[in-house]
């Protein structure tokens, strides 16, 4: 029976508690993508290491938050309990305690982030679908006949593009869709004007641009009927939105993105001569090819990354522990600081009352005392027993037969039965007898029995 049950335990796979945590970790962090959380800031704790933690708890549920120092250094604002805010963290499980956690890369005030949230949860969403891949992207034409332009007919965006047209390639035939650039509606508009130019088929290449702003004013290039409908153009695209700074939706959908209307413009624009031409293809055509290689070994180096935790989540979580520790220890310290003080001033109070020098004094004469004691007692009691032994040694000796047989007296026995023989009746003539002497013993036989009286 034992021994079934010793096999049965060897065959089972037993996790320890830190295998159990690391392996539940790993799951984790492989299973989420970097996710935005919104919420309230509460138990917000600032150790001595730079880093925070905190909770981030909405009215039904919280969840446990760290943001390391190099993190924190990017962030524009302190972060205080009761804050409402947005993060972009990473799922995964502090070893330690086995909780769950958030690893924070990016906090921002949940009202500055809304938009922010919404543009990278569609860029996701728009990527997944395949709206971002540059193999579908269409070259720009080296001498577009015409050009079509869709931005506000008001703005500075259509002038620069106008001059820098006229300047660079005056042949060209320029089509202008005026729309709204920002506002209710105007993401409608662009949508319908590239659906317009679509179905009109009169242009090679379409500019889509506006001046710049903030991530409000751009707004209306990061709508999704706007970034559709540039994929599902056949007429290649370049975008000129913003300042070089600015990304929209409709950059990533595009079949090119220039960093501002005037660098559109500049972009649809021919080359100087045959040969730069020729060397933009060439660079054009190696930059897809690299772009899509680079997304490629991205995408394998997002798998190993997934597989092997990367040395600064490691360091982080050591740092993290180190924390805790350091706050368990203090708390730890603190008690045994006290206990121990409180030990040592009862240990002075006894001290007081019993010096130990007075104490080896007062013993050593006391065991002086018992030992002369002693050595009389033993003395006494050496005595007592010598004379009671000398006493006994003559009271046997004057009982001892032996006395007796030395005084002249004999015993005799019977030599057939060793019987002692104490009347002479006991015998018959002709029985062999034994006497013991003092010393000496003689047998002899018996002739005759004369019996005597009593």
């Amino acid at each position: 029976m034992n021994s079934a049950n010793t096999g049965d335990l060897m065959s089972r796979d037993i996790y320890k508690v830190t295998r159990l945590n690391r392996e539940v970790r790993a799951v984790l962090e492989g299973s989420f993508p970097l996710l935005w959380v919104q919420g309230e800031i509460s138990n917000l704790a600032r150790p001595a290491s730079g880093h925070i933690y905190f909770s981030l708890k909405d009215p039904h549920s919280q969840v446990r938050c760290a943001m390391f120092r190099n993190r924190l250094r990017a962030v524009k604002f302190s972060p205080e309990n009761g804050m409402e805010i947005l993060i972009r963290a990473n799922v995964s499980l502090y070893e330690g305690r086995g909780e769950f956690q958030l690893i924070v890369e990016q906090m921002e005030p949940a009202g500055e982030g809304a938009l922010q949230r919404a543009f990278e949860e569609l860029k996701q969403g728009l990527q997944r679908e395949g709206l971002f891949e540059q193999a579908r992207k269409k070259d720009i034409p080296a001498f577009p006949a015409t050009i079509a332009v869709i931005t506000s007919a008001s703005g500075a965006a259509i002038r620069d593009i106008l001059q820098i047209l006229k300047r660079r390639y005056p042949l060209a035939r320029v089509i202008i869709y005026p729309v709204p650039v920002q506002g209710e509606g105007s993401a409608e508009k662009i949508a319908e004007a590239l659906q317009l130019a679509e179905e009109r088929r009169e242009c090679e290449v379409i500019i889509l641009a506006r001046g710049g702003g903030s991530l409000e004013d751009l707004w209306s290039f990061n709508d999704e009927r706007v970034a559709r409908a540039i994929y599902h153009t056949s007429i290649p695209v370049v975008t000129g939105i913003g300042h070089e700074i600015d990304f929209t939706i409709a950059d990533f959908v595009a079949d090119q993105r220039a960093p501002t209307p005037s660098a559109a413009a500049e972009l649809v624009s021919p080359r100087l001569s045959d040969l730069q031409q020729t060397l933009a293809q060439h660079e054009s055509k190696l930059s897809r090819m690299l772009q899509h290689r680079l997304s490629q070994l991205s995408q394998f180096l997002i798998q190993l990354d997934k597989r092997l935790p990367h040395p600064a989540r490691q360091l982080q979580n050591i740092s993290q522990g180190l924390d805790d520790t350091s706050q368990r220890m203090q708390q730890a310290m603190k008690g045994v600081f006290a206990r121990k003080r409180t030990e040592l001033l009862q240990i002075c109070s006894e001290l007081n009352h019993f010096n130990p020098l007075q104490l080896l004094d007062l013993h050593r004469d006391k065991c002086q005392f018992l030992y002369e004691k002693l050595q009389n007692k033993l003395s006494h009691r050496l005595q007592i027993s010598v004379a009671r032994m000398q006493h006994a040694i003559h009271a046997l000796h004057s009982v001892s037969p032996l006395a007796t047989l030395e005084r002249g007296y004999a015993i005799v026995t019977r030599t057939d039965n060793q019987h002692i023989v104490r009347d002479a009746g006991q015998l018959c003539e002709g029985d062999i007898i034994s006497t013991r002497l003092a010393r000496g013993q003689v047998q002899s036989l018996v002739k005759t029995v004369i019996p005597g009286n009593k």
